[in-house]
């Protein structure tokens, strides 16, 4: 990895570098992730303020242009590159987390059924299973074209999910034709 310590307007203490290499240790402890940091002192005079400004900027760069910054400013260079790394330390576990989730989102397998009740007026009706059981659906579930097309004994396909009362319809669709 590819590291960088620097500092502008002030002399950098051998215990600031130490403290960043440590920390950058520790953002690297069980990974072998980071390709690039840059970590950068500065000692700011602001028109605001009559005192010094610490300011720590700490840039993390992974594959695939993955960079995380986090800039803070406090009293003292200690506490500006704890607060700095405990930024990036964060967003870095967001990263990695996700990264590592193994969830697959796979769409539901659409079942079929018969639409065996239709309200119009009210925009729902009842779809009949294939192996028998009612399961409702609303007229926002239909999907590819309108509520108004649908008719009773018309077969569709849809997904379903367990609502408030029971089985409910996603998603009803209209079935494919073959051929």
């Amino acid at each position: 990895m590819d590291l960088h310590v620097e500092s502008r307007n002030v002399a950098m203490a051998p215990r600031w570098k130490t403290e960043v290499e440590q920390r950058i240790a520790a953002l690297q402890a069980g990974h072998d992730d980071l390709t690039h940091a840059r970590v950068t002192l500065t000692k700011n005079k602001h028109h605001k303020k009559l005192d010094d400004v610490a300011e720590a900027l700490v840039v993390i760069t992974l594959p695939g242009r993955h960079t995380f910054t986090a800039r803070k400013e406090e009293k003292t260079f200690e506490e500006a590159i704890r607060a700095a790394f405990a930024a990036v330390e964060i967003e870095l576990r967001k990263f990695r987390d996700k990264r590592a989730s193994t969830e697959v989102r796979v769409p539901p397998v659409p079942l079929r059924g018969v639409v065996c009740k239709l309200f119009p007026r009210e925009g729902y009706g009842f779809i009949l299973q294939e192996g028998g059981g009612e399961v409702y659906f609303h007229r926002n579930a239909v999907h590819g074209f309108t509520f108004e097309e649908l008719s009773d004994g018309q077969e569709i396909a849809f997904n379903v999910e367990v609502g408030e009362k029971g089985p409910q319809a996603t998603t009803v669709e209209r079935i494919p034709a073959i051929g």
